[in-house]
């Protein structure tokens, strides 16, 4: 960010929060990898706040369930296979560099989960299971671990905006807390996005914290996203229910409302027939691919998944219940803000992004899912996140401290008379965003029209008035998944083929010459570019020092990728 662009925005001043905070990193969110992050910064020797949405162990997509962890023993043939897999169904667009990096630090990482005390399940044998992670009982040992580690926590505590320095780098945020109205500042060498991502208050489990609030964030700030056009990621689960946990479909078939079956409908290969049925007509499901030993598993393995079911009386092997998609967008999409480097820094000196507000095309390419890469994204990123931050904290930190700017725009700045309600603007996104025809196949004609209405409510938006206290958090989310359905559009428009989760209904092949990364950014005009994919094989080492609740240090694999082969 420019000395000319720092002049349109306000000047923080000293003081003028009620709770003020001078840190070596602040991490913003409080998840899997807003935890990892602030535990590794933390061994590094960093003063760490780590400010929450929602109360830090309980809040977010992965804490009221249960999570598969993509968890492969360090076996050369196991790993190749793992990475193959999901290497084609996301278009070729993963670097196998990075999925290398992911699963070595994920192995290392969940070795320290259970050093720390995680129950992991044994089998018959008396072996560990380490393929999966039980959400409460996930975040309850990390928020204990980060308070072990020094961490200072503020639960309730949204950020609201970046700070900007005199030469450009992020030097903190401010926000304020939910529960008290009390404003407060952070000073901070390094800041660590970790706020999930959008999915636009679907009422899918856990992710009504997930409003793309760090993206906006980001954003103001100058930071570039990347695969914003994989952000179209519907989850599968009961009409009446919020669970969207989609691998026990993998055992169900699918019904019209007489009973009659749904050829070619299923969970993983099928879910576009269930969704081209569901703008006309209701689709139901049934369990009944599952005998007595696999249910007594799902019982074991996901008891939320049947807690709906068990208050209706409804017994899911046996009769029929009704199914939607919900949208879960950039948080089951690969979209995110772009990664420049190994410790998971952003375009902006300052700003580091981790989990799913981050990219994670650099592992899923255009298509992944609930948990697995997921699940093992956050936790290395986070990891990576949290020491690069420390690491820059530490350089600059005998800098003398620089005036700071507010970046936050959109319902943060006074600019006109005109006011604006957030829950019309969120209504609208959603209206644009959730229908299946418009978003699960997409088309050019429709999202040009789209973006239109979009664009419109943007300028409508942006000339508001502003709002204090608790209304500024809703209409910071109303901005933010605005914000976020613009760039999402953007970038599925720029992309003129069928690739990953990304279809495009008048593109209905795979281009050869589209294996590249759609990159986006700006908040007023919004733009789109591309990038070449890295096919570079990774070398560098991940260290973080020894200490009382460290993580050992361990080098990224160093294996020899396979030839990329062109689809």
């Amino acid at each position: 960010m420019g000395t000319s662009e720092l002049k349109r925005l306000a000047p923080y001043a000293a003081g003028s929060a009620q709770r003020e905070y001078d840190v070596d990193v602040l991490v913003i969110g409080g998840g899997p990898a807003g935890t990892w992050a602030a535990i590794s910064a933390a061994a590094n020797k960093a003063s760490v706040v780590l400010a929450d949405k929602g109360f830090c162990g309980t809040s977010g997509a992965t804490a009221p369930s249960g999570t598969g962890v993509w968890y492969v023993k360090p076996d050369e043939q196991a790993r190749e296979e793992a990475k193959s897999s999901r290497y084609q169904m996301g278009g070729q667009l993963a670097e196998h560099a990075w999925m290398d990096r992911v699963l070595e630090q994920t192995w290392l990482n969940i070795h320290q989960l259970a050093e720390w005390g995680y129950p992991f399940p044994l089998n018959t044998q008396g072996e560990p299971q380490r393929t999966s992670l039980q959400g409460p009982e996930y975040m309850r040992l990390m928020r204990k671990q980060a308070k072990a580690s020094g961490v200072r926590i503020l639960d309730h505590s949204p950020a609201l905006e970046l700070l900007i320095q005199q030469d450009g780098s992020v030097g903190g945020a401010s926000g304020l807390n939910r529960l008290s109205g009390e404003t407060w500042g952070i000073r901070a060498g390094a800041v660590i996005i970790a706020t999930g991502g959008c999915a636009f208050l679907s009422r899918a489990l856990g992710c009504n914290v997930l409003t793309g609030d760090g993206l906006l964030m980001a954003a103001e700030a100058g930071a570039e996203l990347s695969g914003m056009e994989f952000s179209n990621a519907y989850g599968l689960g009961p009409a009446f229910s919020s669970v969207t946990k989609s691998l026990f479909y993998n055992w169900a078939n699918f019904y019209y409302a007489d009973g009659t079956l749904i050829e070619g409908a299923g969970s993983t290969r099928g879910r576009g027939k269930v969704a081209q049925i569901l703008q006309t007509q209701p689709v139901y499901a049934r369990l009944d691919r599952a005998d007595p030993q696999i249910q007594a598993w799902m019982r074991t393995a996901q008891p939320n998944f049947f807690v709906s079911f068990d208050r209706r009386n409804i017994n899911p092997f046996t009769q029929l219940f009704p199914v939607s998609l919900r949208l879960e967008g950039t948080v089951r999409g690969t979209g995110g803000l772009n990664i420049v480097d190994e410790g998971c820094a952003t375009n902006v000196p300052g700003l580091y992004a981790a989990g799913d507000a981050a990219t994670r095309e650099l592992i899923c390419g255009g298509f992944t899912g609930g948990g697995s890469h997921n699940a093992a994204w956050a936790l290395s990123s986070g990891f990576w996140a949290g020491a690069a931050g420390a690491d820059y904290s530490k350089q600059i930190k005998a800098a003398a401290k620089q005036r700071m700017w507010r970046a936050g725009q959109a319902g943060m700045q006074n600019n006109g008379s005109r006011s604006w309600n957030p829950g019309d603007i969120i209504a609208r996104v959603q209206s644009e965003v959730f229908p299946y025809e418009k978003n699960w196949t997409r088309q050019g004609e429709a999202l040009e029209e789209a973006l239109k209405r979009l664009d419109s409510l943007w300028d409508r938006l942006k000339v508001g008035t502003s709002v204090a206290g608790r209304d500024a958090v809703r209409a910071r989310e109303a901005a933010s998944m605005l914000a976020t359905s613009r760039w999402m559009y953007r970038s599925a428009l720029a992309r003129t083929e069928t690739r990953g989760m990304h279809r495009r209904s008048d593109y209905t092949s795979l281009d050869p010459l589209q294996r590249h990364r759609i990159i986006s950014g700006g908040v007023d005009e919004p733009w789109t570019d591309k990038r070449n994919v890295a096919d570079k094989q990774s070398t560098n080492a991940v260290e973080v020092k020894a200490g009382p609740t460290v993580l050992d240090s361990a080098k990224a694999s160093t294996k020899t990728s396979p030839e990329m082969e062109t689809i």
